[in-house]
């Protein structure tokens, strides 16, 4: 499964995904050209990249993805992290959500984790 983080993506949460799994295929929006981008076209880039976004942006970037749902647009995935969990509670819930899934198995859903 490809992945991009977002561009407000807890560093220490990226670094321990790599840590933990160092094939993982995740880029960082800031280290794109989308840097400071809006979120339709970080949306976009990611479909056209085939990439599950994984985001804290539960205000505007859920939005825009059950947007390009309905517009029956190419929307990968997204996984919306609750911000205030620990780093080691959302590695770990990001892997169990990535190993549990089948490629394109996340196309059109956002996923939550909360707990």
């Amino acid at each position: 499964m490809h992945l991009l983080a977002d561009e407000n993506f807890n560093g220490d949460v990226f670094r321990g995904l790599l840590r933990a799994e160092p094939q993982l295929d995740i880029v960082r929006v800031q280290d794109t050209h989308l840097y400071q981008a809006d979120d339709p076209l970080v949306l976009e880039w990611a479909a056209q990249e085939n990439r599950v976004l994984l985001t804290y942006d539960v205000q505007t970037m859920t939005k825009y993805a059950y947007d390009r749902i309905r517009a029956g647009l190419p929307m990968p995935g997204v996984i919306e992290v609750r911000e205030d969990l620990s780093v080691g509670t959302t590695i770990e819930q990001i892997l169990i959500v990535l190993f549990a899934s089948q490629p394109g198995e996340l196309a059109n859903r956002i996923i939550y984790i909360l707990f």
